[in-house]
């Protein structure tokens, strides 16, 4: 690590930041300066300043800088030197996600904290802390600066003490050679503190971000959008209110929002790579349009028309969850769309306090609220075909007489809708799954029976089911390993048996439910060629054979996208195939 340009980018940082807010009102408490004045952050962040004891400093503020130096050129010199000998031997003190200390006693070139707090009791040439706190109660020959924390000084500082954020406070012993300045935040100063330059207190524009530090501190650095303590109940408040907007679009739009959600069940592995392509072409689309010239005006009009489709997408997938958490089936007062937004809603906001998994919830849920939307809007416009149903149709000739009607000949089989998921009784299985091949209202593929302790189709019609395409299944698999490496995770810290934890959770998911819980939401089910039940030999050989899948760099999972059968190497060992069953599945 280059500590040189990392200590001076972050004194850069908050001299920038200080010339941006020097257009608002700026306090001086010791003597107006003028507005265009330059901290002394920014000068000594490029040189190395020379060392001066209390008594220079007073006599610097009456003479020339040179005659000043003058009488203390040689002890000044003498320690200038020395701090900048531990600089060769890269003597710094830094820390990256948590807080660094330089005790009493100890010289150091740098004292620098990112993502934590410095402390500095020994002599150092500049402290800096970044999302964090800075203390200095020991001797600091040039800069103090923290960017989103609160400073404390008790001791000499012979440059500058910056805070971008936050708070500077100066106690009983603090000796401050150049400016104070505090951008967004108050400075507290004893009685007794001296500070030969000015003291800016600059609100301007950056005033009142202290809810902004809070935030920062308590929910970005965990990785989460909300966070159980009072200092972000803001932050509620605005979760709430998007909540509400949510479902005032369910009731203004429920037609369109229920034809989304019926996107996102019937063609998820599409709406993920539609969520990608829409990411990675914005960008571009808004460098041609500037290119063009003729095409700025309607930057403007595209940026905003992804806002809406994002906040639109956001409703449609808190729909899609609370839906799915119902059973999918529920009618009446939890069949209406605004009823599904409020659950999802209820959900996700409970698993937004959560660390690391509250933020990520929150990234897949936008982009796939943008895809979803993009995605219905190109096929209502009528740019692309409908999806095809892969696999080969069922032959409905075998339990249609030969006396059927003209009318009952089979056509192309239509993509599935969820008024195609009607469940037959166990004793008209065959005759049931004719009719709906027949039917002009069927689905893509027959309704099999159910048996009667309920769960997914009989194993034996489950095979001729559409198969479950490669995209949809590593989006499933996807949601497993993160469920199962958080797991594993708060149950121990240091552990590395996230693959066999993944590989045991599969097979006795396999084997009781037929599928895992990412499998469950996206209605997957893994079932035997052979069409007899799923058993423990049959999983767990499936489950062991993954291995095999991912050790030759995951050509065993890849080999799904191009195998006839939807099939990946271990699918081929343990002679499985992973199928789309109906609609309705709860999570339970």
């Amino acid at each position: 690590m280059n500590v040189f340009k990392l200590r001076h980018g972050a004194l850069l940082l908050a001299a920038l930041l200080t010339n941006l807010a020097a257009i608002g009102p700026a306090q001086s408490a010791a003597h107006v300066t003028a507005p265009a004045a330059t901290p002394h952050a920014a000068a000594n962040a490029s040189q190395n300043a020379t060392v001066e004891n209390t008594d220079a400093h007073e006599s610097a503020t009456t003479a020339a800088p040179a005659d000043a130096e003058a009488p203390e050129e040689a002890d000044g010199q003498q320690r200038h030197t020395r701090i900048h000998g531990h600089h060769e031997h890269g003597n710094d003190f830094v820390g990256i996600g948590h807080d660094t200390d330089l005790p009493a006693g100890r010289t150091a070139d740098s004292v620098v904290a990112i993502l934590g707090s410095a402390s500095s009791e020994g002599e150092a040439r500049d402290v800096v802390a970044v999302l964090g706190n800075a203390r200095v109660t020991g001797p600091v020959s040039e800069d103090a600066v923290a960017v989103l924390g609160d400073t404390y000084i008790d001791s000499s500082i012979a440059g500058d003490a910056v805070t971008v954020l936050g708070n500077i406070e100066l106690g009983p012993h603090a000796d401050i050679g150049g400016d104070v300045v505090a951008v967004g935040g108050n400075v507290q100063r004893d009685p007794a503190a001296i500070v030969r330059g000015s003291i800016h207190n600059v609100d301007g524009f950056f005033g009142g971000f202290g809810w902004l530090h809070a935030w920062i501190k308590d929910c970005l650095l965990y990785g989460r959008p909300l966070a159980l303590q009072s200092e972000v109940g803001w932050a509620w408040g605005v979760a709430l209110g998007f909540l509400a907007l949510y479902a005032f679009l369910a009731l203004l739009f429920r037609g369109g929002i229920t034809r989304c959600v019926r996107t996102v069940e019937t063609q998820p592995g599409t709406t993920v790579l539609a969520a990608l392509l829409s990411v990675l072409f914005t960008p571009i689309l808004l460098v041609l349009l500037c290119i063009t010239v003729i095409g700025i005006p309607a930057v403007p009009l595209v940026v905003f028309g992804l806002f809406c489709a994002g906040l639109f997408g956001k409703a449609v997938m808190l729909a899609w969850l609370g839906q799915r958490c119902v059973g999918g089936r529920a009618t009446g007062l939890l069949g209406e769309p605004v009823v599904a937004v409020l659950i999802g809603g209820a959900i996700v906001l409970a698993l937004y306090v959560v660390p690391v998994l509250g933020m990520l919830v929150y990234q897949i849920l936008s982009l796939l609220g943008l895809g979803v939307v993009v995605l219905t809007l190109i096929q209502s416009a009528g740019l692309r075909k409908s999806p095809r149903v892969d696999g080969p149709a069922p032959a409905a000739a075998a339990g249609t007489s030969a006396g059927a009607a003209p009318d009952a000949t089979p056509g192309p089989i239509p993509a599935a809708t969820p008024d195609a998921t009607s469940a037959a009784a166990p004793g008209a299985a065959l005759g049931a799954a004719a009719h709906a091949a027949a039917s002009p209202d069927a689905g893509a593929a027959p309704q099999p029976a159910r048996p009667a302790g309920g769960g997914g189709a009989t194993p034996a019609v489950s095979a001729a089911l559409p198969r479950a395409g490669f995209w949809i299944r590593m989006v499933a698999l996807l949601l497993d390993a993160v469920l199962i490496g958080i797991l594993v995770h708060l149950l121990d810290h240091a552990s590395h048996w996230h693959l066999i934890a993944l590989a045991a959770y599969g097979a006795v998911m396999w084997k009781l439910r037929g599928a895992t819980i990412g499998g469950i939401l996206f209605d997957l089910q893994v079932v035997r060629l052979d069409g007899r039940d799923m058993d423990w030999p049959t999983a767990v050989v499936r489950a062991l054979s993954c291995f095999l899948s991912l050790v030759v760099a995951g050509l065993g999972f890849l080999w799904i996208a191009f195998d006839g059968d939807k099939q990946g190497w271990h699918d081929k060992i343990a002679g499985t195939v992973v199928v789309r069953v109906p609609k309705g599945r709860s999570l339970v």
